[in-house]
C-alpha cells in the first residue's frame, strides 16, 4: 500500500506522525511525507524508510491570525500542486492529512477524485485552537466560520481520527457520524521515551518543561511559581526546551523575576533527543491554563512522555487530564494558581519517597495505555479504506 502523510508541522518532531509511519513501514507499506522545513533541514530526505519532501520553511513566530493563515494557505497550495502532478496523482492509496488546519484535506482533491482515500487526523480541534491562540470569542464570525470549515473538512474525508474523547464528542455534535470517527490519543514512542540511567551530580534539583511555547501552556505561571521557591530550594534550576510565540515574553518575565541564573531556554530538540534530556529531570511541570478553553481540553503528550522516562509530573487539573489520569500517576494542582504550583514543587522536592510512588503509579498506568496496543485500531482503519489491497494486518499475523 502507498500512503502519503500531509502535515503542516515538522515531521521529525511530531511523535504522532512518526508512530503512524513506523507502524506502516514495519508491515511493508510505502510511506511519503509532505511537511514543513526547519532551518538547516534538507528539502528531500529518507528517514527510517520514509521519504520526506519538505514543501515550505517555517519559523514559529506568527503574531496574528492572518499571518498564520497566509502561511497555511501557501503550504496548502504547494501541497495541492504536488499531489496533482502526474507522478503523484495516481500513486497513493491513502492520504493521511494532519490538522491543524483541518481544511488542508482539500489539497488532496485531485487524487481523491481519482480514488485515493483520505483520512483527516485532528490533532487539535481547530475552532477552539484558533480562539485560544488569537483571543477570539466563540461567538465571533471567525470561530463560526472555522466550525463550518471543520464540518466540510470532516465531510470531505473518508475517515476522521481525533486526539481525545472530549473532542470526539464535540465533533460528533458538529460534523460527522460515530462510525466514521476514531479516537487515537497521543502516545510516547517507546524507542525514545523509556527509563534512562539517571545522571545527577547530587547538587542540583532539575525541573524540566519541553514543548511548544504558547500562552495556553501556562509557562509564565510556572516561572512565577518557581520564583516563589528558589530561596527554599537553592539548588533548583528550571530547563525549558522548545520554541513558540510566547518565547520572548517568557524571557522578559525571566529577567523581571531575576531568574537568569536559574531558568534556561534551550530551544528545539527533535524527538530522538529530547527523551534523554527529560529523563535527567527530578521533576516535571505541565502547568496548562483552563481559562482559554482549549488548554482545558487539549491532552498533553508530554505527561505520558515524562511518565515513560520515570520522572514524576505536576499537572494542572484540566478537564481532559482529570479524565485520563488519577492521583496515583500524576500530582494534580489547581490550574492557574502559582501559589499552589509553588507549594507542589516544594512538597515533591522535600518528599523523594512520594516522587517514587508517582513513578511506580505511572508505569502501572502505561501498561494499559500505550501505542503498541492502539496501533492496530489505526491500521484497521487504513485497511478498511482500501479493500483492493488484500493484506493481513499485524494482528492477524501475530494471532
Amino acid at each position: 500500500m502507498n500512503v502519503c502523510m500531509l502535515t503542516y508541522s515538522f515531521f521529525e518532531s511530531d511523535t504522532r506522525i512518526l508512530q503512524y509511519t513506523a507502524a506502516l513501514t514495519a508491515r511493508g507499506d510505502t510511506v511519503d511525507v509532505l511537511s514543513l522545513q526547519r532551518e538547516g533541514s534538507p528539502v528531500d530526505e529518507v528517514l527510517d524508510g520514509v521519504r520526506i519532501h519538505r514543501l515550505q520553511k517555517r519559523t514559529v513566530n506568527e503574531k496574528g491570525p492572518f499571518a498564520y493563515l497566509k502561511r497555511i494557505l501557501s503550504f496548502m497550495a504547494k501541497a495541492a500542486l504536488y499531489l496533482s502532478r502526474p507522478s503523484s496523482i495516481r500513486r497513493y492509496d491513502v492520504i493521511h492529512v494532519h490538522s491543524v488546519p483541518d481544511f488542508l484535506v482539500f489539497a488532496t482533491l485531485a487524487p481523491r477524485l481519482l480514488g485515493a482515500k483520505v483520512i483527516l487526523d485532528i490533532h487539535d480541534i481547530l475552532p477552539e485552537f484558533y480562539a485560544a491562540k488569537f483571543g477570539l470569542s466563540k461567538k465571533s464570525l471567525m470561530f463560526r466560520a472555522l466550525a463550518l470549515c471543520e464540518k466540510f473538512s470532516a465531510g470531505f474525508a473518508n475517515h476522521v481520527i481525533i486526539a481525545n474523547d472530549l473532542w470526539r464528542a464535540r465533533l460528533l455534535e458538529r460534523t460527522t457520524a460515530p462510525d466514521k470517527c476514531l479516537t487515537v490519543r497521543n502516545y510516547p514512542d517507546p524507542d525514545f521515551f523509556h527509563p534512562y540511567p539517571h545522571v545527577s551530580d547530587g547538587k542540583t534539583f532539575r525541573i524540566v518543561y519541553p514543548g511548544t511555547l504558547n500562552e495556553h501552556q501556562g509557562l509564565d505561571i510556572a516561572l512565577r511559581a518557581f520564583a516563589r521557591v528558589t530561596s527554599a530550594i537553592p539548588e533548583a534550576r528550571f530547563d525549558i526546551y522548545g520554541e513558540g510565540p510566547a518565547l520572548s515574553q517568557l524571557k522578559t518575565l525571566r529577567e523581571t523575576l531575576q531568574l537568569e541564573n536559574r531558568v534556561y531556554f534551550h530551544g528545539f530538540l527533535p524527538v530522538k533527543e529530547i527523551g534523554r534530556h527529560m529523563a535527567e529531570a527530578d521533576l516535571a511541570v505541565v502547568p496548562k491554563r483552563v481559562s482559554t478553553g482549549f488548554g482545558n481540553e487539549a491532552a498533553s503528550t508530554k505527561i505520558m512522555e515524562f511518565m515513560s522516562v520515570g520522572v514524576p509530573v505536576i499537572v494542572s487539573r484540566t478537564q481532559i487530564d482529570s479524565l485520563e489520569y488519577d492521583d496515583s500517576a500524576v500530582h494534580f494542582v489547581q490550574p492557574e494558581d502559582e501559589v499552589a504550583l509553588g507549594e507542589a514543587i516544594l512538597y515533591l522536592h522535600d518528599h523523594p519517597e512520594y516522587r517514587e510512588q508517582l513513578v511506580d503509579g505511572a508505569f502501572a498506568y502505561l501498561q494499559q495505555h500505550n501505542w503498541a496496543k492502539r496501533k492496530f485500531d489505526y491500521l484497521a482503519v487504513v485497511d478498511s479504506l482500501c479493500p483492493r489491497t488484500k493484506r493481513k494486518s499485524e494482528r492477524e499475523v501475530h494471532a
